[in-house]
């Protein structure tokens, strides 16, 4: 009789990227990436090639690679992160190993930089894994974040003879242990640190030509930031929804996460804490824009206390959050996979 054959299940978050080190060259390679992808720019290729070469890449390097190392320790943290992630996880189904009939393999991938996904997706391939369920790490859906994550994956599987089955988590703004994460992660903050004058709800921006078009990403984040202010019972006084990180000269979605810091330091509002749901783990953008750059534009306009609330990361309640996402659609091909591995043994 033959050994008992249990296929495997990869589940692989990705998240968006990162340079491999903190020094000018790697930062530039990474930024030629990202920048290059027109998911992220949507802009002519040719005439975007011509600035992003000419004056992006070398005004930014230097910037970006100071930013990076200001906030680098070992690693960068949004690639530390996501491995804490994905190893949490993998315990998760390792616990109930025991009451599946298959194994499930989780991996950590990134967009852009490394683990490139493309690799990830080479090496599971690799070990004949048949069933991939891909969880971009983006709670609210964008064709710049989830849209190059698909697209990615539809790149890797051009021109191949075999191709898995793969399914994919487009987002998971609605979802209630998502909201209820968010509102535990405030309630413990303010039961260390008090409650401020002001709840700012931090989203990365995109530019509005985009949401014109038809990106639902700016709508989803106001939702939650309504359904986190309704959690936390805050009245309309005490938050507000706004987004940060533009770029360029384009219009972005309004209001901007700086001009609101600054028109409320003038306009004497004294404390404020900063949350920024969009953001799965902590990054260059939470660390080093929110926690020093944002800091100094509120206390500089005439704030007093400034607090940055910490991203999900590897809380218990995130990972509980990411069992929930993926189960379904690993239990989906419970009964394929027990008919397969039957005849595998027979």
């Amino acid at each position: 009789m033959k050994p008992h054959h249990r296929p495997t299940i990869a589940v692989i978050l990705v998240n968006l990227g990162t340079p491999d080190a903190p020094t000018v060259p790697a930062v530039r390679r990474y930024l030629r990436q990202f920048l290059s992808d027109t998911r992220v720019v949507e802009i002519p290729p040719l005439l975007w090639a011509i600035i992003l070469n000419l004056f992006v890449l070398p005004i930014r390097s230097k910037r970006v690679a100071q930013a990076y190392a200001s906030i680098w320790d070992g690693d960068s943290p949004i690639r530390r992160i996501l491995f804490q992630q994905a190893s949490a996880l993998q315990q998760r189904f390792d616990e109930q190993a025991e009451r599946l009939p298959f194994k499930v393999q989780v991996c950590a991938a990134m967009t852009y930089g490394n683990p490139a996904l493309s690799q990830v997706l080479d090496e599971l391939s690799e070990q004949g894994v048949e069933q991939m369920v891909i969880l971009p790490l983006y709670p609210q859906y964008s064709a710049s974040t989830t849209g190059a994550v698909f697209d990615g994956v539809a790149r890797w599987g051009m021109g191949k003879r075999h191709l898995p089955a793969i399914s994919f988590v487009k987002d998971y703004f609605a979802h209630p242990n998502y909201i209820q994460a968010l509102a535990d992660s405030v309630r413990r903050y303010q039961a260390e640190h008090g409650k401020a004058d002001k709840l700012l709800m931090s989203f990365h921006g995109i530019p509005k030509v985009n949401e014109d078009k038809g990106d639902p990403y700016a709508k989803q984040c106001r939702y939650v930031a309504h359904k986190l202010a309704q959690a936390l019972q805050l009245s309309e006084e005490e938050w507000l929804c706004a987004f940060q990180s533009r770029f360029g000269k384009q219009e972005w979605v309004k209001p901007y996460t700086d001009v609101v810091l600054t028109e409320w330091g003038q306009h004497g509002v004294a404390s404020v804490q900063i949350i920024s749901p969009a953001f799965s783990s902590d990054c260059l953008e939470t660390l080093e824009e929110l926690v020093v750059e944002n800091r100094h534009t509120f206390l500089h306009a005439g704030g007093q206390s400034y607090g940055y609330i910490p991203a999900l990361n590897a809380d218990q309640a995130h990972i509980d959050l990411l069992v929930e996402l993926t189960m379904p659609h690993v239990s989906a091909w419970q009964q394929t996979l027990t008919g397969w591995d039957g005849c595998l043994n027979s």
